[in-house]
């Protein structure tokens, strides 16, 4: 039965020409009367008009080529049939979808991109998810009379131990990997090779990945509609860890996990809680599970200060001060403004400050051997994977602080591997001692999240006496911003704070390239490398269905934040007696010594 969709106006039903600016055209789509915006292609009205058109390569305002042709549908008066991603609507169009002509065509089609994909669905991460897999099923593929064509030797093959792989023979070339990386976050990694029945997608300028500039922000993992692109997985390094008997495996969940890893399972934003997640991991065996919204309130305390200081020093006359809990972002920094890394938060990130407090205060508090204790993180994030294992994330003896890190999707196969069936596991609070966090922690997983937690602190550092909780909520994304960031000036204390927050390394770039020429100043910068935060982070579940979660998800932080009980993070009661019993006070000797790190201490490919 086909639904109207909400957006889409009634055939003929109004005496209004203009929507939006717009002219109305009626037309028909299977006989179905519909109206629409001139301008809209085929599939967007279809779309409203609850018609499904099957699609691969097409990703709205991104990637809108009609290269797959699975789209194709027939228009009456066309001798060819056309794609619907690219074929705008027009007056008394009339449209077919599901000929036996469109049908045998698109049947066709997908018969010869599947003759270029490595079709072993079983052992694939994507199965179940897969876009190929799911319109193979609905075509009823189940064979394929074309040559199989799969890259080999050389061109097939990738550096396993690099955080981001790539499997050459389920490419289908459609190209999503290359728009996304160039359109969202301009880093231009992915390009075609080769011409004509050699065309190939491959790292840009026959280089191989540890080459390039790739952030590792995994957007081209989210957005390929195939297993092409995958993290690579430490579940197996993980697990050995729990299997070991004379090792300590602590566990931190980052907070943007807690909004999207129960989706995989089918479970709702109130039933996916953070203390299921905690039960779900002690039953895999994790002796002590953490939450990093407590170092997410750590890193506010050294971050805050550090930018207190350096306000008060003088030290934004001419560049701002950027945050640096985002690997993603460092990265693109260091290789494309790496003039401005000085300006830098030196503060760690959550994930290596709760490794650092975990290899060293807490394994004394047990009364462990750093090297005896497995840290393990659960990100959003891809580049997290890079970032534990930098050389300056190590202590003196090079023993990690995070030894190693699963995205969301891997916690859920690991989940799954370990046959833990959610319906049957009792929701587990955080272990204690580093248990307590903030809503201001929280919030660290949405985009300008950073930037309000941080300001909510030095509000009450500068004056004596807490802000109100919402009082930097300028900062929020909107959706409506003029330019690539968003910019606010706030009254800090007795300071004014002229403050801006982007995502998304396109804008980043849009962004430092105005603060290098002049055209802005900031003294506060909170970016991050993934569109919407840690909530749209390249770690995070993919369903298929190329629906953008990052601003639900993000709201979801949000509103635990607005009904925590504490919401700043110099609150944190956990905090407060970890500098008592230890650190002494934020910026003191030993935190500079276990919370900050030198960003000159490694560099980015082809940089020294």
């Amino acid at each position: 039965m086909v639904k109207q969709g909400k957006d889409l106006l009634p055939a003929g039903g109004t005496q209004n020409t203009e929507a939006k600016g717009k002219k109305i055209v009626n037309f028909t789509i299977n006989r179905l009367p519909v109206s629409a915006p001139e301008g809209m292609t085929i599939m967007e009205a279809a779309e409203k008009a609850g018609i499904s058109i099957p699609h691969l390569c097409y990703l709205e305002e991104i990637n809108e080529i009609g290269a797959c042709r699975l789209c194709s549908v027939e228009v009456r008066g066309e001798d060819k049939l056309v794609p619907a991603c690219i074929t705008h609507v027009a007056e008394g169009m009339e449209i077919t979808t599901n000929s036996s002509r469109v049908r045998s065509a698109c049947r066709t089609n997908l018969a010869l991109i599947m003759s270029q994909h490595n079709g072993q669905c079983p052992s694939c991460v994507r199965s179940g998810t897969c876009q190929l897999q799911k319109l193979a099923n609905d075509f009823d593929l189940t064979g394929n009379t074309f040559y199989e064509d799969l890259p080999s030797g050389k061109l097939a093959w990738w550096d396993q131990d690099f955080p981001l792989i790539r499997d050459a023979t389920k490419c289908i070339k459609c190209m999503r990997c290359i728009q996304v990386c160039d359109k969202v976050q301009g880093m231009h990694i992915w390009d075609l090779m080769a011409t004509g029945g050699r065309t190939r997608v491959d790292v840009a300028g026959n280089q191989s990945i540890r080459e390039v500039d790739c952030t590792l922000c995994g957007q081209c993992i989210t957005h390929c509609p195939t297993g092409a692109l995958r993290e690579r997985s430490d579940i197996d390094r993980v697990q050995r860890a729990i299997d070991d008997p004379e090792v300590v495996t602590v566990v931190q969940i980052a907070p943007a996990v807690r909004t999207a890893w129960g989706e995989s399972l089918g479970l709702a934003p109130e039933e996916a809680t953070v203390n299921l997640m905690a039960g779900a991991l002690r039953e895999l065996g994790f002796d002590y599970v953490f939450d990093t919204s407590f170092s997410a309130d750590l890193t506010i305390m050294e971050e805050g200060y550090e930018f207190l200081h350096r306000l008060q020093a003088g030290d934004m006359a001419k560049y701002p001060m950027f945050t640096s809990c985002c690997p993603g972002w460092v990265r693109f920094l260091k290789a494309r403004y790496p003039e401005l890394t000085s300006r830098l938060s030196t503060a760690k990130s959550p994930q290596q400050m709760f490794g650092a407090v975990i290899k060293n205060q807490f394994a004394q508090r047990i009364g462990k051997d750093r090297t005896k204790i497995c840290s393990v993180s659960i990100m959003p994030c891809t580049a997290k994977k890079a970032e534990c294992a930098l050389p300056t994330m190590r202590d003196e003896n090079g023993n990690p602080d995070v030894d190693y890190v699963l995205t969301t999707r891997e916690v859920v196969r690991m989940m799954r591997k370990g046959s833990v069936h959610i319906e049957n596991v009792h929701e587990s609070p955080f272990d204690p001692v580093m248990g307590d966090y903030t809503g201001a922690g929280v919030i660290f997983g949405a985009t300008g999240g950073v930037m309000e937690a941080a300001l909510r602190t030095a509000d009450f550092v500068l004056s004596g006496k807490n802000p109100a909780p919402d009082a930097f909520r300028a900062v929020r994304a909107k959706g409506q911003e003029k330019r690539p960031w968003r910019e606010s000036v706030f009254e800090v204390g007795d300071a004014e704070v002229r403050v801006a927050v982007t995502s998304g390394l396109a804008n980043a770039d849009a962004l430092c390239s105005a603060i290098i020429n002049g055209e802005v100043k900031y003294d506060f910068v909170e970016v991050m490398a993934c569109p919407g935060g840690c909530s749209g982070g390249g770690g995070q579940p993919i369903l298929g269905d190329d629906v953008e979660r990052a601003k639900p998800r993000g709201s979801v932080l949000y509103n635990i934040d607005r009904n925590m009980k504490v919401r700043y993070s110099h609150e944190n009661t956990d905090v407060q007696k970890l500098y008592e019993e230890s650190l002494g006070a934020p910026n003191s000797e030993l935190a500079e010594h276990l919370l900050h790190t030198d960003h000159f201490g490694w560099n980015m490919p082809g940089r020294g």
